[in-house]
């Protein structure tokens, strides 16, 4: 059983279903995205996306015409396994078609790149056994859509999950593990930025978050972590 969240964009809302391993994802098209394939490692025993990555996946998946399998996608922040800001750890990631040809591959690659609806589909000169598409959703804190946004009290969503997970690996606990920057987050990243010698402001711009991932990325999962 996976608690997963799914965030809305176009509501500003997080909605969330408890689902088993071979149920189909949330806002997923029939069965072409289940469960096992989105956690893939990952063992957490709760998972995230967006709306919008879910329909890219659909829009896709219909376009393409037949099964895309799936490598890896959802990992949580602190079992690493990709970069320090990767989309991944949002939920909003996909690498597709380790087990298929290169021809395959390359009609993926087409397929995704010309419909436009991921937010970053990587050149196939930088992924030679896979194929790389994200629906990142904001711009990145250090500038350019690398990354994550810079997140203050009141964000909602996929990348405030990521910072209280982040938060709480590292002991500065967030008390929930909801998506909701509300006074919790914020006391939990005052904390942090006062013993890491950062800026005391309460808002995770491009410096926090780098020293943030820089400290959480891959370091297993902590006895403060949330895991509901």
């Amino acid at each position: 059983m996976a608690k997963v969240m799914v965030y809305d964009p176009s509501a500003n809302q997080i909605y969330v279903q408890y689902l088993q391993e071979s149920d189909p994802m949330p806002y997923s098209t029939g069965r072409t995205l289940l469960v096992r394939e989105f956690r893939g490692s990952s063992r957490s025993t709760v998972l995230w996306t967006t709306t919008t990555a879910m329909e890219a996946w659909n829009a896709t998946r219909r376009s393409y015409g037949s099964g895309i399998p799936v490598g890896y996608a959802f990992k949580r922040i602190w079992e690493g396994g990709h970069g320090l800001q990767s989309q991944h750890y949002v939920g909003v990631s996909f690498d597709v078609g380790q087990r298929l040809t290169q021809t395959q591959r390359n009609r993926i690659w087409n397929t995704a790149n010309n419909l436009g609806v991921w937010g970053y589909v990587e050149p196939l000169s930088l992924t030679p056994t896979w194929v790389h598409f994200d629906r990142r959703y904001a711009r990145g804190a250090c500038g350019g859509t690398a990354g994550f946004p810079t997140l203050r009290e009141g964000a909602v969503g996929c990348y405030t999950l990521v910072l209280q997970d982040a938060l709480n690996a590292l002991g500065y606990s967030t008390r929930w593990l909801d998506g909701k920057f509300g006074n919790a987050t914020r006391t939990a990243l005052l904390q942090f930025q006062r013993a890491s010698g950062l800026s005391a402001d309460g808002i995770c711009g491009c410096n926090t978050w780098k020293l943030i991932a820089s400290e959480v990325v891959g370091i297993g999962q902590t006895p403060t972590v949330i895991d509901p």
